[in-house]
């Protein structure tokens, strides 16, 4: 089975289910296979083929999963991009993986880029004037790629990672099974299209014959109104990043009341849960599953964790736990006694990173954990200068080569300081000559050009020159401790 079959499937059997509740409106199934049909017949006609990639810079729609779908029975792999990214990033990603077209979420968008980047066109546009009859999906493999999600890359490039309709469905039929998902499950859609989050969002509905209900990205962290959807729309399942849950509960009242009577799981991943916060919710949720799920972009959920009793009784961290999805985990050790780097095999492996060699053996996370007295595994930390914001993996080096690349800035380095909805990029620059004026709002206004938004600095701290090691490399540590002496003292 390929992506695009689960929708043509659920169509021929219940054609007036729900199937996508978004922003734009909601698609029954017969009607998002009618409407995916178009998309497949309208990208044919513009020449789009198998093998070709088609780059979705477009909000939470329901037009934007009919495209996906489009794309997939051609064949094609489609490339998401939140429409909150500049125009120039995209063209990057769209120019970098040699797509054969791109599709913003409306014409005005469309005509205001300064485009340089293969043809760019609203859905509206693309859906104008196509054939009304729908060619044969076309003919391929499980292992064909079906989506190109974009990462943080630390060269400065972002970076895609290469996904086949066997990476993604080997997670998603054991998410249903593991879940015992069913065609009267409501799925909430918190997670924007570009993060691996979504994928389970998407196609474990359609896998059920469920309905998804997408979530703007204007309301994705505003609390109250997640509160409201998550009651209003009965959703049964919920899966988003902690940082949204501690906001739903700190401000949105999401415990002030009883549980939702629909919902019967709860699913978090993406970045730590704090222990009090877990307690509270399991106390407060007695009948909701909870579930800790983990694994990079590369792999999507490899381990999985569900919340006992006793962890809540405890108190203490949770554990990411033990391999799924069909996975294999491989534990090498590093230089600390007891922590081991996880690398992972099996069918949700990604096929590679685009424009490099094919992906082979164990993929290598560059996540350092520890194994706990019941075999589950314990996340410790990373390896590298890779981190978290609300769950985007933000690599720090291309923060600072967009940086360095300012007239104003000679050398850059950039810090998270905090945790969570606290958590903070703080950049330490040094002048490209001594006196030269650096303010914090030419570089916002430099980095919104060439970043998407949770890329951009909230902090710029101007230096003579920055910390180093003995060994020449960036001292983040001393710095961080500067940093975090000046904000204790300010």
């Amino acid at each position: 089975m390929r992506l695009h079959e689960p929708v043509i499937d659920a169509a021929r059997r219940d054609p007036d289910a729900l199937a996508v509740h978004a922003p734009d409106g909601a698609l029954t199934y017969g009607e998002l296979d009618a409407l995916a049909g178009r998309f497949s017949a309208a990208l044919a006609a513009r020449g789009v083929t198998a093998g070709d990639r088609v780059v979705l810079w477009t909000g939470k729609t329901a037009h934007a999963v009919a495209l996906m779908q489009g794309c997939l029975r051609r064949g094609a792999a489609y490339v998401p991009v939140t429409e909150s990214n500049p125009a120039a990033r995209v063209a990057r990603i769209a120019n970098g993986c040699a797509a054969a077209l791109a599709v913003a979420p409306d014409a005005e968008t469309a005509r205001a880029a300064e485009w340089d980047g293969p043809p760019l066109l609203s859905c509206a546009d693309l859906l104008d004037g196509a054939p009304e009859t729908e060619p044969p999906p076309a003919e391929g493999s499980v292992d064909d790629l079906a989506y190109i999600l974009y990462t943080s890359g630390s060269t400065g490039e972002p970076k895609g990672v290469c996904l086949s309709h066997r990476n993604a469905l080997g997670f998603v039929d054991w998410a249903v099974e593991r879940l015992g998902l069913g065609p009267r499950d409501r799925l909430s859609g918190h997670a924007p299209f570009n993060f691996d989050l979504s994928v389970f969002d998407l196609y474990a509905a359609f896998r059920a014959g469920a309905s998804v209900h997408l979530i703007s990205q204007e309301m994705a962290y505003a609390p109250e109104q997640l509160v409201r959807f998550l009651e209003e729309r009965q959703l049964t399942v919920w899966y988003s990043v902690p940082s949204a849950l501690t906001l739903m509960m700190s401000k949105g009242g999401l415990l002030d009341g009883p549980p939702p009577p629909a919902l019967h799981t709860c699913l978090f991943a993406g970045e730590p849960f704090p222990p009090p916060l877990v307690r509270r919710l399991g106390e407060t949720w007695p009948g909701v599953r909870l579930f800790n799920w983990y694994g990079p972009t590369e792999t999507n959920v490899c381990t999985s964790y569900e919340v006992t009793a006793a962890d809540l009784r405890g108190g203490g961290e949770l554990p990411i736990g033990r391999a799924c999805s069909g996975d294999e985990l491989t534990l090498k050790p590093t230089d600390r006694e007891g922590e081991f780097e996880l690398l992972v095999s099996g069918p949700t492996v990604m096929l590679g990173y685009w424009g490099r060699q094919p992906h082979s053996g164990p993929y290598a996370t560059g996540d350092v954990v520890r194994v706990g007295a019941e075999g589950n595994l314990w996340y410790v930390g990373r390896r590298d200068q890779m981190v978290k914001i609300r769950g985007q993996r933000v690599e720090l080096g291309e923060i600072e080569s967009v940086l360095s690349t300012h007239p104003a800035v000679g050398e850059a380095a950039v810090l998270v300081i905090g945790e969570g909805l606290e958590a903070a990029l703080h950049a330490v620059v040094t002048p490209a000559e001594p006196g030269t004026p650096v303010s914090l709002l030419g570089l916002k206004g430099w980095s919104a050009d060439r970043l998407p938004p949770y890329m951009v600095l909230d902090t710029l701290h101007v230096v003579d020159e920055l910390k180093r090691t003995a060994n020449g490399k960036k001292d983040r540590t001393s710095m961080a401790r500067e940093i975090t002496g000046e904000v204790k003292g300010s």
